[in-house]
């Protein structure tokens, strides 16, 4: 009863904070949030589990004091509390940078691997979806007012460091947390310029991201070793696992790459054609631990030697499967559908 109480909280803030637009009202609705989420994060009672619930609340905390500084400033000098009056340039730099920090963006986005690897994985879905919803939302709405070139220097500068960042991780979900950090990237790179274009692939990136915890969870696979050996559980959950990864690193003609074209096109638009192509080499980062991940899920021989053991698992059935079924298939073969 008292989890499903918190849950209907951790709803309940978010649906507030993205229908809101007063900034104290918001605040209030991001420290609800917060509080909903924790109990989550520290369910498991294991000093890792508390020690990522302490670093959640330090880094939301320090955001939320961020934030309604801002606010506050931006009362005094406007005399109102209205999302869409952030005419000041400090004022709205300093909420960017407090929506980055609750988002995960460089540079604020230290405490997110340390965190996910500390939760479970249905935490870790929990956290690297549905938690940047109200985050982004209220960017969304004063995308007006923000430095383009600060967008696009935390956008460039997250796309780098959450690729490098993910290219020497055998843990899976500190391998999706730099994932997050390098789609939340690309999703602050065109926020000034193209504000749908970001809704847009933060939106892809939550469609592709749930199926594949939710197959981690499944399958019981929390690291690269685990991987090798999926095959023995499920193969269609293999092959599914396969394409969700190949489509979350945008490649053509899966769904993953509908978004990047957006934005490319977007900052070619915009005469922004260098950094367009730095975004795109810095991609190739976060490419190549996906092609990694799916070599070793779906392309190697499966263990013969006496010396391999292959992790027990729970039996996949049908029924478990079938609950993926429409969500895998929007996220690997949805790109038809949406191109104009």
């Amino acid at each position: 009863m008292s989890t499903a109480m918190i849950f209907v909280g951790l709803i309940l803030s978010t649906i507030l904070a993205t229908a809101s637009n007063s900034w104290l009202l918001a605040w209030l609705c991001l420290e609800l949030n917060t509080l909903s989420i924790l109990p989550f994060i520290s369910k498991t009672k294991h000093p890792r589990a508390i020690e990522a619930a302490t670093k959640y609340f330090l880094t939301q905390a320090t955001a939320s004091c961020l934030l309604l500084l801002a606010g506050t400033s931006n009362a005094w000098l406007t005399g109102t509390w209205d999302m869409t009056q952030m005419s000041n340039k400090l004022t709205s730099t300093t909420m960017l940078i407090a929506l980055t920090m609750k988002m995960g963006t460089v540079p604020t986005h230290f405490w997110l691997p340390e965190v996910l690897q500390g939760s479970t994985l249905l935490t870790a879905l929990l956290i690297s979806t549905w938690q940047k919803i109200a985050p982004m939302s209220l960017l969304f709405i004063m995308s007006n007012n923000i430095q383009p070139t600060f967008t696009l220097t935390l956008g460039l500068l997250s796309t780098a460091f959450g690729g490098w960042g993910g290219m020497n991780q055998t843990q899976l979900r500190k391998m999706m947390a730099y994932s997050s950090i390098a789609n939340m990237g690309w999703t602050v790179i065109t926020l000034t310029h193209e504000p749908k274009a970001s809704m847009i692939n933060i939106f892809t990136y939550i469609t592709l991201t749930t199926p594949t915890f939710l197959l981690m969870a499944l399958t019981s696979t929390k690291t690269l070793q685990n991987m090798t050996t999926m095959w023995s559980t499920s193969p269609l959950a293999t092959t599914t696992m396969a394409l969700l990864l190949l489509s979350t690193a945008g490649l053509p003609p899966l769904t993953g790459f509908l978004p990047k074209l957006i934005i490319m096109n977007e900052l070619v638009t915009q005469n922004l054609t260098p950094l367009a192509t730095m975004t795109m080499m810095t991609s190739l980062l976060s490419l190549s631990f996906y092609l990694r991940t799916t070599y070793l899920t779906t392309l190697l021989n499966p263990p013969s030697s006496a010396t391999s053991a292959t992790k027990w698992r729970q039996k996949m059935t049908k029924n478990k499967t079938m609950i993926l079924l429409p969500t895998a298939t929007a996220s690997t073969f949805m790109m038809p559908a949406l191109i104009p």
